[in-house]
């Protein structure tokens, strides 16, 4: 398994006023990505001069903010089975999921930290 992105998500029922921070500090809305399938969200990707990425992920129906590690892979599978000989679980109303474009889960650590396992889909160049 190879780690591609590495940052800081943050998960709430309300982004605008956390994108809005960000962008006092300097960072810019890369794109966004708007689902409703399994799940209602809207992941704002920011990027600052430096480099720097944070997602912001607006989920309606959460009741409180969250605050995860991005960890984008190359290999799902092999990740999700790493993490689990670790002794993460999946995130209670946070059910592994695929996307158009990516698939994802969020697991808990056995002391409480949260990762955003996730995994690009690349588009057929047929």
């Amino acid at each position: 398994m190879k780690i591609t992105t590495f940052n800081p998500s943050i998960i709430t029922k309300d982004a605008e006023a956390t994108i809005n921070l960000f962008k006092e500090l300097g960072f810019e809305q890369t794109h966004n990505k708007a689902e409703n399938v399994d799940v209602e969200f809207s992941a704002h990707r920011m990027k600052d001069a430096s480099g720097f990425h944070v997602d912001v992920v607006e989920v309606p129906v959460i009741p409180q903010t969250y605050t995860a590690i991005r960890i984008n892979v190359d290999n799902f599978e092999e990740a999700m089975e790493f993490f689990k000989s670790k002794g993460f679980r999946e995130a209670r109303g946070f059910a592994p999921s695929t996307t158009a474009s990516s698939e994802y889960a969020y697991l808990v650590s056995p002391t409480g930290f949260i990762v955003d396992v996730c995994h690009h889909i690349k588009k057929s160049t047929e």
